[in-house]
């Protein structure tokens, strides 16, 4: 699956209707783009080509031509790629554990592609070199976002970096009302429109602080309104099945993001490990301690 399959299938649900005609003609004959021309494509895809055209906006083209392009090359870039494996819909739909777990492992298979694929290198970088020249980093994230951003946290302090992250909101309040343009504001949503951390990325606004988004690709508030956007892609197949392939794709965006900032101060970010680790050893054991049976 192409780059530009995965932002259309993100974007859906906020699409127009006339969009989602689009969209959904779009995922289902790929190969028409190249075959003929917009008006015919219009016509098949019962919408008008003003339609078409405000479609390829959406998802990031400036018309037609534009997505024509990048996918001519996309496609020749996956052409060697493996079938997808089939995902699951919804818990319940599993007719054993053994279906149950290929499923859960083909839907994180699926998020850690995906997600690769929107991730954008340049936004990357400009998102680590945000973070290496800050002051400070003030992460934010609420509900399952906040265990990816305690992970970020955790993998930041061990490269020394002050970085601040508590899960209470009082506290997320706290130090997003005293950030300055010198520090950086990582805000965590996976819709993008989760209402504690857009009042976060208004705090960020009024402080003047750089704010680095990682959410799904979509026109939600968050992505809209972030200086950088880190897109992740999750396919959750319903409210029943909560954060459990987003959770992974997050870690995914997470992972690189703090990979990429290690690479840009790779000296500085190995000594820090190090000490990090070493820190660590003594309370380490080695070799497993014998159980004692229980009577």
């Amino acid at each position: 699956m192409t780059n530009i399959e995965v932002r259309t299938q993100n974007i859906y649900e906020n699409l127009s209707n006339a969009e989602k005609k689009v969209a959904s003609y779009f995922l289902d004959n790929v190969e028409n783009v190249f075959a003929k021309p917009i008006s015919q494509l219009a016509e098949e895809s019962g919408v008008s080509k003003v339609a078409w055209v405000r479609f390829c906006k959406a998802i990031g083209f400036d018309g037609l031509k534009d997505l024509k392009k990048s996918l001519f090359s996309e496609l020749h870039e996956t052409a060697g790629e493996p079938a997808e494996a089939a995902a699951f819909s919804d818990i319940r739909e599993a007719t054993g554990i053994d279906q149950l777990i290929l499923s859960v492992k083909n839907n994180s298979i699926r998020a850690v592609r995906d997600t690769t694929k929107l991730l954008d290198p340049a936004s990357v970088e400009a998102a680590a070199r945000q973070i290496l020249n800050a002051r400070s980093v003030r992460i934010f994230g609420v509900g399952a976002s906040a265990l990816v951003g305690e992970d970020l946290y955790n993998k930041l302090l061990r490269i020394d970096k002050n970085v601040c992250f508590c899960r209470d909101l009082h506290i997320q309040l706290t130090y997003a009302a005293n950030m300055t343009p010198q520090d950086v504001a990582v805000l965590i949503s996976m819709s993008g429109n989760t209402k504690e951390v857009l009042e976060m990325l208004s705090l960020s606004r009024q402080c003047g602080t750089p704010t680095v988004a990682l959410t799904k690709f979509d026109k939600s508030v968050l992505a809209q309104n972030a200086d950088i956007r880190l897109y992740i892609s999750a396919p959750e197949a319903t409210p029943r099945s909560g954060a459990m392939s987003s959770r992974i794709a997050q870690m995914v965006a997470v992972d690189v993001l703090f990979t990429a900032v290690a690479h840009l101060d790779y000296d500085r970010a190995a000594a820090s490990l190090e000490k990090s680790r070493e820190s660590c050893r003594p309370h380490r054991v080695d070799g497993a301690p014998p159980l004692r049976r229980r009577y």
